[in-house]
């Protein structure tokens, strides 16, 4: 193809990466291709991309091809080159954005995973919020995932939540330790009316009932508030479990298999150092109970087991002491931290209302829950405008804000343009405007600037899914939405679809409308990859 320029192109590679230039001035994709293989080619950056500018152009839908700098290439499209991929997105329907970037990848998701002590709080519902993006982003690139939510029903949390419960059944206090709210005397009572004779019990019989009881009802809550709220769960993996089939013990042979383990003080140690953590850890203490940090251990390698090679866990902001502990946890079990596991921190989030933050709940007391959050801003707004910022941000969540029907309330900026092309989809439809055939669509004719941008705008969801998935972070996808969201409006602004009054449906109107839907199609697809609606009407 160069030979006529005597150059060496063996060292091209058979398929090559395109972007959306910053400046419109700088054409509808760039590429650095001459900039990366130039010296491999054996020529000077510009002179290889003088060679592929020539050939670039004589291919079929390339308007030009400009050669900037020391050898960038800025290429512009024919209209009807960038104009069929409205027609493309229609018919792919759902599909659009979906790609297979992360196929082979089988990755398990953990998230939320709140003791079943209370109502999911204010950290929580941002975690159920962006886990539930990220499941939806990282499937949508063609990973495997399996989400989870980890159900701690072991240990002295859970012990003082039963004491809690028998406190207020009694009429007593709630322990100096223990849990406080109207939910608890709410669970209290439910325990009792499930178990009439439980306070006529000696204290140990009765106690172990407000455990079994309290923690069944109050994770049926749970639940049941994270469905109404659009999250479900693959597993939900209960930690009594790996005590009662013995998994602990196997973690631990396996961990001494590989050399890791050894006695001091009458427990047993995981030599945690050797792979950068800040102390060695004890796994069995010197009265033989097993720790926490052990049953992580055997809840890691249970996720191996199953076939997962990439864990994924989503932890509050209270948790960064412990990636250095299970990074090096990975690495004693033979794994590659780098690559089996990674664990995303989230920071706090404050639910504001007239400037101020709201603290407490009126249900649950002392925290804010999920359900406060629904109550204050619905669904949509709450999922949208926790999964919108990065999850490693601080952030407050305005309740005015994210209530009023404006263009700066950004949920109801997206979802009023999904509106909108249901609108126009609806109005052509009764004049009688149909896109008529596939092969009758006519994509040269959509040639206005404000056509265009709208255009390149609905070509960038794909590489805007496949890059949220790869760096876990759903929130591009709502930035995403909202620059569509402007590209559109600015559309129908200029370019009118309908006909009005007796005028007839033109070829234009036809591929306008084709356009008009493929917007509908990416805007719902992309809501739809954070669990919010795509309305038809507002």
């Amino acid at each position: 193809m160069f030979e006529t320029r005597g150059l060496d192109l063996s060292a091209l590679p058979a398929t090559t990466t395109v972007e959306r230039p910053r400046s419109p001035e700088h054409g509808d994709y760039a590429s650095t291709l001459a900039l990366q293989l130039g010296k491999k080619a054996g020529v000077a950056p510009r002179e290889l991309a003088a060679a592929l500018a020539e050939e670039l152009g004589r291919q079929p839908g390339i308007k030009s091809v400009e050669i900037a700098g020391p050898g960038f290439l800025n290429i512009r499209l024919d209209a009807a080159a960038a104009g069929v991929l409205a027609r493309d997105i229609v018919l792919a329907g759902s599909a659009y954005g979906h790609s297979d970037a992360l196929a082979g990848d089988h990755i398990n998701l953990e998230f939320v995973s709140a003791n079943p002590t209370g109502p999911v709080h204010i950290g929580g519902v941002r975690w159920a919020a962006v886990g539930d993006a990220l499941s939806r982003v990282l499937r949508a690139a063609g990973a495997t995932v399996g989400t989870e939510y980890y159900f701690n029903d072991a240990g002295s949390q859970i012990d003082r939540f039963a004491r809690s419960l028998y406190a207020s059944a009694k009429g007593e206090p709630a322990p100096e330790d223990g849990y406080g709210g109207a939910y608890i005397a709410e669970i209290a009572t439910a325990v009792v009316a499930e178990a009439p004779d439980v306070l006529k019990l000696g204290e140990p019989e009765a106690l172990e009932t407000f455990r079994r009881v309290g923690v069944e009802l109050m994770f049926a809550e749970i639940k049941q508030s994270l469905t109404e709220f659009g999250v479900e769960f693959d597993t939900y993996f209960n930690e009594k479990d790996l005590h009662d089939r013995g998994e602990l013990q196997e973690a631990l042979d396996r961990l001494r298999e590989q050399g890791h383990i050894f006695e001091s003080e009458g427990a047993t140690w995981l030599r945690t150092t050797e792979f950068g953590d800040d102390k060695d850890r004890v796994l069995r203490k010197s009265d033989g109970d097993w720790t926490y940090f052990a049953a992580d251990c055997a809840y890691y390698l249970d996720k191996r087991k199953r076939g997962f090679d990439r864990v994924v866990i989503m932890l509050g902001a209270d948790h960064h002491g412990y990636i250095g502990r299970m990074k090096a946890m990975s690495a004693c079990f033979g794994d590659d931290p780098a690559r089996n596991l990674e664990i995303l921190i989230g920071q706090l989030v404050n639910l504001v209302r007239d400037g101020e933050p709201v603290r407490m709940s009126k249900r649950a007391g002392t925290v804010v829950t999920l359900e406060d959050f629904v109550d204050a801003l619905g669904v949509d707004a709450t999922r949208y405008a926790l999964a919108r910022y990065s999850s490693d941000s601080p952030i407050d969540i305005d309740i005015d804000e994210w209530t009023r029907a404006t263009k700066d309330n950004k949920v109801y900026y997206v979802q009023y343009v999904a509106a909108r092309t249901a609108s126009v989809a609806r109005n052509a439809a009764d004049v009688g405007l149909t896109r008529g055939e596939p092969g009758a669509f006519r994509p040269e004719l959509l040639s206005h600037e404000k056509e265009n941008d709208l255009i390149k705008a609905l070509g960038e969801f794909p590489a805007v899914v496949t890059r949220s998935a790869e760096l876990r972070e759903p929130h591009h996808v709502a930035r995403y939405l909202e620059d569509l969201a402007a590209a559109y409006h600015k559309f129908y602004d200029n370019c009118r679809v309908l006909p009005q009054g007796d005028e007839p449906v033109t070829d234009q109107q036809r591929a306008r409308l084709w356009l008009n839907d493929a917007t509908r199609t990416v805007i719902e697809n992309g809501l739809g990859l954070l669990g919010v609606s795509a309305p038809e009407r507002m």
